[in-house]
């Protein structure tokens, strides 16, 4: 062995310090979104799940969009298909027209597709149920005209198998495009929004973290003096116990003072980081998505618009988006009675009538009918007046 060899060190590995572990919000699968027509209807129901806002947005549109009646052409059916609507169960202890609505229109609107089904009894003599199924489970095979299509399910060799009766089943696609059957979410647009919006959530939560739970640096520097130097590693554990017990007791509502000897430091870690404003890139973002439901902000508990006209303008444009979402809806409406009527050997000639959306003031209605029926009594008065004036003009000679 020569004179080198003896000099050579083994080779030490270059330690990795980690000092601050990665931490991401709980949804952070949005990172890597891809939209796949089936596969991203989990990441919308994520999005109501992580955004509150966005949920009550949804929940407030399926709650507008209620109120339903169906009046039947045959007389002998009316009384009938009225009870049918409001006893007929839709699953889970529910019954009535208006919550498989609801849950249809639940799915409609997140998932931009809603598939439901009218289930006979054994006997094919009366309407037993109707449920929604989940749209995951539900493909579309197109036939060779865009009129034809079929609803399939994938068994478990993965091979979709066209579901029999399909007379009886409901699908509605919500703004569906030309190239694709299956509807569009309306949420579609929020993935990338909503990722940012929940990092700035995140990162607060982390600062407020670090700031409010307040860590502390106690530095002790140990003096010239030889024999002080030399026990310093013996009073930094004690210091160190001493502070821990302070701190012990303080959790307990205790008040224990912590004396130390020698030139003692003592500081809040992070308190002298500022935290960056996040009301105007929040507000921003909220602004996007709320502007994508179509839901004026002032239903929403948000305070943005500043004069009386322009609520009025926005729950104007509010009754039209409703008025659009309803139109998905009355077919479906039509045909569940049309398949009652069928079974019970009705004519099937239905007609489907929502209830009035009211978003403005009870004042302000009351204003416009005072002003409409001023106007009219004007109109008979100039009527009136005219009258007298052709019968004084003929009686003249």
């Amino acid at each position: 062995m020569g004179w080198l060899d003896r000099r050579r060190k083994p080779a030490q590995a270059v330690p990795q310090i980690q000092l601050r572990q990665p931490e991401k919000h709980p949804f952070g699968a949005w990172d890597g979104y891809v939209p796949l027509h089936s596969g991203e209807t989990a990441l919308y129901r994520s999005i109501r799940e992580a955004v509150p806002i966005v949920d009550a947005a949804i929940l407030k549109l399926i709650r507008l969009v209620g109120g339903v009646e169906v009046e039947a052409a045959d007389p002998a059916a009316r009384a009938g298909l009225r009870r049918f609507l409001s006893q007929v169960p839709t699953g889970r202890g529910q019954r009535g027209l208006e919550s498989f609505l609801d849950c249809y229109l639940d799915s409609l609107l997140t998932c931009g597709r809603a598939v439901g089904e009218v289930v006979l009894d054994r006997r094919h003599r009366e309407v037993a149920a109707l449920l929604c199924a989940n749209v995951a489970d539900i493909e579309i095979r197109e036939g060779e005209s865009p009129l034809d299509f079929a609803l399939c399910a994938r068994q478990s060799g993965g091979e979709p198998v066209e579901l029999p009766r399909q007379d009886l089943l409901l699908f509605t696609p919500f703004q569906p495009e030309t190239d694709s059957p299956y509807g569009v979410s309306l949420l579609r647009s929020m993935p990338f929004l909503t990722g940012i919006l929940l990092k700035i959530y995140q990162a607060i939560g982390m600062n407020w973290e670090r700031m409010g739970n307040v860590r502390f640096a106690v530095v002790y520097k140990p003096g010239s003096d030889g024999m002080e130097r030399a026990y310093a590693q013996e009073r930094g554990m004690q210091i160190a116990r001493e502070w821990s017990a302070a701190m012990q007791e303080g959790k307990q509502g205790s008040i224990r003072d912590f004396v130390a000897v020698g030139d003692v430091d003592i500081k809040v870690i992070g308190a002298d980081n500022q935290v960056l404003d996040s009301e105007v890139p929040v507000r921003q973002i909220l602004e996007e998505l709320v502007a994508r439901t179509g839901i004026p902000p002032f239903l929403l508990g948000l305070s943005w618009s500043s004069t009386e006209r322009m609520s009025t303008q926005q729950a104007d444009m509010m009754t039209s988006e409703i008025t659009a979402i309803r139109r998905s809806l009355t077919p479906v409406v039509e045909r569940i009675c049309e398949i009652w009527l069928r079974v019970h050997g009705y004519e099937t000639g239905v007609e489907v009538t929502w209830d009035n959306i009211n978003l403005q003031d009870l004042v302000e209605e009351a204003r416009a009918e005072l002003y409409r029926q001023q106007s009219e009594k004007l109109r008979l008065e100039m009527e009136q007046a005219g009258a007298q004036d052709r019968q004084r003009k003929e009686g003249e000679p």
